[in-house]
């Protein structure tokens, strides 16, 4: 064998490798492996809802038999003779909810509640942003202390809160009177008064989860946008409006759209510190006005019926944010 044959012998060997190892059909197996296939396809869709069937389980054993119940029992005439045994149950379709539209307390307490969650809600994220901006102002132990008084209000029970509240401006002893001169002033004898005070325990007990989620939003920006806002002449508001505001928007729908659940279904705060609703109901919301007339008058069929109503409202308000969310692009 000769010096030249064994080189092109020896050159000749990857060139027959490469022949060998090149896959039929040209370049399509290549293609075809880099496709997922149908199976994997499918098993990437079917995970995500894996990883969620515990939590579903769990939410429609707790939320869709008590909705059922809801619903069944707003189609019938069911008091406390039904409820004893002493008549039976009788059909009534829609005769509820018409009992409910038709009369003028229900739209006067609708209105109130409405009213008064907006209310709620405009000054709770005021307060919550205001803070979120301070807590990017001030130093290392001020935003601790900050955020645990804030932990502090956000863990407290609603009626703790709301018990403490009424001690605070109590007529007789409470500190708040005596600060502000006024005597023996009664906050839960006029209508916008109780209603004032029982926002202000609202507040009190909301704005930590607005002013956490925001803050978090706020570190999110990147430092070098603000730095050319203040550089370009920007007061601390006009960044705040047209810089941050704007970045923080899916932020900010999801605290107002929770902010709206919450205290559209306010409760505690206004049955504990209105004695049921105020004087003569001047101060009752839905959910109040849904109780009475659920367990105070033994209308359940009535109370569920109401129940139901409010049930749609938030359903509409929690179909309103998922389009909002779509809209600016959010994976839901």
């Amino acid at each position: 064998m000769t010096p030249d044959s064994s080189t092109a012998e020896v050159r000749g060997r990857p060139r027959a490798a490469a022949v060998r190892s090149r896959p039929r059909g040209g370049g399509r197996t290549s293609d075809t492996a880099s496709r997922p296939s149908a199976g994997r396809r499918g098993r990437r869709q079917t995970a995500p809802w894996l990883y969620l069937a515990p939590a579903l389980v769990v939410l429609a054993a707790l939320l869709a038999y008590p909705v059922y119940q809801l619903g069944l029992i707003s189609l019938f005439r069911y008091t406390q003779a039904q409820v004893s045994g002493g008549e039976p149950t009788a059909f009534r379709g829609f005769g509820n909810y018409a009992d409910v539209f038709s009369d003028d307390r229900f739209w006067q307490v609708l209105l109130s509640t409405v009213v008064f969650a907006t209310a709620c809600v405009v000054s709770t994220l005021a307060v919550g942003c205001a803070l979120a901006v301070l807590l990017t102002r001030v130093r290392a132990v001020p935003r601790l202390a900050l955020m645990l008084a804030a932990m502090g209000a956000w863990a407290t029970p609603a009626v703790t809160g709301s018990t403490v509240w009424l001690f605070l401006f109590d007529p007789d002893f409470g500190p708040v009177n005596r600060l502000l001169g006024l005597g023996d002033h009664s906050w839960t004898y006029g209508r916008l008064s109780a209603f004032l005070l029982v926002l202000l325990e609202v507040v009190w007990c909301s704005f930590p989860f607005v002013m956490v989620t925001v803050y978090a939003g706020i570190r999110s920006v990147p430092s070098e946008v603000l730095e050319a806002a203040a550089l370009d002449g920007a007061s601390q508001w006009r960044i705040w409006r047209s810089v941050l505001a704007p970045m923080l928007r899916p932020i900010l729908v999801v605290v107002t759209i929770q902010s709206v659940i919450w205290d559209f279904k306010v409760f505690t705060q206004i049955y504990v510190m209105t004695n049921g609703g105020g004087i003569a109901g001047q101060n009752l919301v839905l959910n109040v006005y849904a109780y009475q007339q659920a367990f105070a008058s033994s209308q359940y069929g009535l109370g569920a019926a109401i129940g139901v109503v409010m049930l749609l409202i938030l359903l509409a308000v929690t179909l309103v944010y998922l389009r909002l969310l779509r809209r600016q692009g959010e994976e839901l």
